[in-house]
């Protein structure tokens, strides 16, 4: 590999041709991930060229900067990339595969939309993402004309949807490379392509072939990672776009999982939270099927990890397996996020949720038997198609029943192929003002529920330096909650005793117990 390098290195980019590519993706492996292994090498040979070429010619330093430059070259970076997440969880874990690919290809992080390669990962969940996205394309435009030599690049959900990539072949050629859900591994593939073809490039799947996970990852924190059990959605949510553009359900080896959270914790992870679309179907569809709670205690057993969390539950198969699983499982979290969506019967049987505010409640209460120190957050949708003030009252019903700690609330989004999109909407003013009174209720009830550990002594993780505030750290309680008390940098990524001194409605003020 290394002499494939330099040979590629003997052919600046100025120069390099059509014959020369050709040659270099004929020699690629078959296999994965070995066969992104070798694109890698193959893309930070181009971009190490061509980031010669800019320091000979002097145009590093007019866009770099002499004290970035020096930084870039003794680090042996070769560029600056921006890896933009929007959306989920799921996004969040794919974008840091995203990024560590770029930083092997050579890459440094620059959270800036000036840098060499602007790469947004995006969401489709509800239409005003889409449009977020057109309109950073649209600031990036100018960016382009300006640096000619910049990279755009666009993944994740947004672009499963063929009237999105129509729309950006249409109005956005300045986009470079575009890629979906399914083949996020690829990236340093396609990037080679865009390198090689020198236009737009277009690579979407309509559905997974393989899942390839053994590829280089920059983890946000050091100390806690998302691990992606699974893949896709067989729920079919009326509402939801989300199986249509990441597929059906596909779950990962329990002996992969439980191997990446070996190595995880191996690297100073104390933390991991286990990510699906849902993560109670975990396990259905291997050869020798496993439940999720199966999988949990399994995990649950792994030396050095600390703390286990999970998302996102259905409320459909929500088992008492797992609610045991829960219980009994010492270092899984006390919060649990069980999302709602409506309390009326009636609208969760258009939403096509497979459960009603009966069997929800229910639900609700085995959990607090079983743990009666749950922390129990929600998803609510406000103006689903034909809801009325009846219904609406319902789901005002269950807000004050169960007194969610906190509740993710969304007024109602048409995506265009999903079965609500063809029935009646409710008017945009009845939604605005029912979201009103939800999330007025919302927020009175989860600031009187979250303030309820109040002068206890609390187990929390210290996760960053206070933003606000100098001499203070920021954690989080086991049931997710934040707390800022004083405190420095050597407490980052350790779990130490809190008094939790004062509430703040959605966060605690406190002070930290001397150790020992």
């Amino acid at each position: 590999m290394a002499l494939f390098c330099h040979d590629i290195q003997e052919k600046l980019p100025a120069t390099a041709s059509v014959t020369d590519f050709d040659q270099i993706r004929a020699a690629a492996p078959a296999g994965e991930p070995e066969r992104q292994q070798y694109f890698m090498e193959a893309d930070r040979a181009y971009f190490t060229a061509r980031f010669e070429q800019m320091i000979a010619s002097g145009e590093a330093l007019s866009r770099y900067g002499k004290e970035r430059l020096e930084e870039m070259q003794k680090n042996g970076r070769i560029g600056t990339v921006d890896v933009v997440t929007f959306g989920c969880q799921m996004n969040a874990r794919d974008s840091e595969k995203l990024l560590g690919i770029l930083e092997t290809i050579g890459f440094q992080e620059w959270e800036s939309e000036d840098a060499d390669f602007v790469l947004y990962n995006t969401c489709t969940v509800r239409d005003n993402a889409n449009q977020k996205v057109y309109g950073r394309l649209g600031y990036l435009r100018t960016k382009k004309r300006n640096n000619p030599q910049m990279l755009i690049g666009l993944c994740g959900c947004m672009m499963q949807e063929p009237e999105a990539i129509e729309k950006i072949r249409r109005s956005y050629s300045h986009v470079d490379l575009i890629f979906g859900t399914h083949n996020i591994f690829k990236l340093a593939e396609i990037l080679f392509e865009r390198i090689a073809n020198g236009k737009m490039t277009v690579d979407i799947w309509e559905s997974a072939k393989e899942i390839v996970e053994d590829l280089p990852v920059e983890r946000k924190y050091p100390f806690k990672s998302g691990v992606n059990i699974m893949f896709g959605c067989n729920n079919f949510c009326s509402y939801c776009i989300v199986p249509y553009v990441r597929g059906r359900e596909r779950s990962r080896k329990p002996d992969e999982i439980l191997d990446e959270i070996r190595k995880l914790a191996a690297d100073g992870v104390i933390e991991v939270m286990l990510l699906g679309q849902n993560v109670n179907s975990y396990g259905k569809n291997l050869s020798e099927p496993m439940t999720f709670a199966a999988l949990l205690r399994r995990v649950n057993e792994v030396d050095g990890i600390k703390r286990i969390r999970f998302m996102t539950s259905h409320p459909k198969d929500l088992s008492d397996e797992l609610i045991d699983a829960m219980r009994d499982c010492d270092k899984v979290c006390h919060h649990l996020h069980l999302p709602l969506q409506s309390g009326s019967s009636r609208i969760l049987r258009k939403m096509n949720r497979k459960y009603t505010k009966e069997e929800y409640l229910a639900l609700v209460d085995r959990i607090r038997f079983a743990i009666p120190d749950i922390s129990l957050t929600t998803d609510i949708i406000v103006g689903f198609p034909g809801e009325t003030e009846e219904d609406f009252q319902e789901t005002l019903d269950v807000v004050r029943r169960v007194r969610f700690d906190s509740a993710f609330t969304f007024l109602y989004s048409v995506r265009r192929g999903t079965p609500a999109a063809a029935m009646e909407q409710v008017p945009e003013e009845v939604m605005k003002e029912r979201f009103e009174r939800l999330l007025k209720e919302v927020q009175q009830i989860a600031g009187e529920v979250c303030g309820r550990e109040t002068g206890q002594v609390r187990r929390v993780l210290v996760e960053s330096l206070d933003d606000h505030k100098d001499g203070y750290v920021t954690g989080r309680l086991e049931n997710n909650i934040v707390v800022h008390f004083p405190g420095d940098e050597t407490l980052i990524g350790t779990i130490i005793d809190v008094v939790l001194e004062e509430s703040k409605g959605f966060y605690y003020m406190g002070r930290a117990l001397p150790k020992g």
